[in-house]
């Protein structure tokens, strides 16, 4: 089999429309040339990571729109628009099992290549970061304070499901998926390199972990813990058992 003739056709001519509104020759012309990869396993490396960015640059503008509807109190639209941004993380929570198909050697190999790259310097995942603030601030301000209302009122005291409490399970789903997201790349570096080996920074990869402990909404956790403890307060911490025997 021609190798060189199946790359080309790959690769395509770029005069279809197709390839004209996709702009395939320049998306193809980011990976690198076939003869220069250093293993089998670089050409997906580099394709799962830059599938990921995509994914989130579709999420952070998505949860731009998902930022005005908020601002419109536009319940509807918010939650449709989010139940897009979930299925965009779980795949890119998906993608981490390409990677895990590549054996620790094969990933040594393809780190020299790195230079000092980092997951921590992508542009997606940095803009995803900055963006959880903001949208609470924009929730806070226009479903709780607009509406005289707040998280305790809407989970417990005043709960009625109403649309408040709807947005608010949102983005508690939204910040769940992305907590899954962190730790399945902390799983997939463990498969990699270890946990107990440093970056290519120089830093203990275990400091990793430490992105699992944050959360974009505390409040939305916050109020979980102190239902559940006013209720051991009044039923008691421990249960008897609905078996007669115990």
């Amino acid at each position: 089999m021609d190798r060189d003739y199946f790359y080309e056709l790959m690769h395509g001519e770029g005069t279809t429309d197709y390839e004209r509104y996709l702009n395939t020759k320049k998306l193809f012309s980011c990976q690198g040339d076939f003869g220069e990869f250093c293993n089998g396993d670089e050409l997906q490396f580099q394709i799962v990571h830059q599938i990921q960015e995509l994914l989130m640059k579709l999420i952070a503008c998505t949860l731009l729109d998902i930022d005005e509807y908020i601002k419109d109190e536009k319940t509807n639209r918010t939650i449709t628009l989010f139940q897009r941004v979930y299925r965009l993380q779980e795949v890119m929570i998906k993608l981490f099992d390409m990677l895990d198909t590549m054996s620790p050697k094969e990933y040594q190999e393809i780190r020299i290549k790195l230079g000092g790259g980092s997951g921590r310097e992508s542009p997606g995942f940095r803009t995803l970061i900055k963006m959880g603030e903001h949208l609470w601030h924009t929730f806070e301000k226009h479903y709780l304070e607009k509406n005289n209302t707040s998280i305790e009122k809407i989970y417990n005291s005043e709960y009625s499901h109403s649309d408040t409490f709807m947005v608010a399970e949102a983005l508690a789903t939204y910040d769940e998926l992305f907590q899954k997201f962190r730790f399945h790349h902390l799983k997939h570096v463990q498969r990699s390199i270890g946990l107990g080996a440093k970056s290519l920074k120089g830093h203990p990869v275990s400091l990793l972990k430490t992105g699992l402990e944050k959360t974009f909404f505390p409040e939305l956790w916050q109020i979980r813990d102190t239902m559940t403890d006013q209720w051991t307060t009044r039923y008691g911490e421990v249960r008897e058992s609905l078996r007669p025997d115990q």
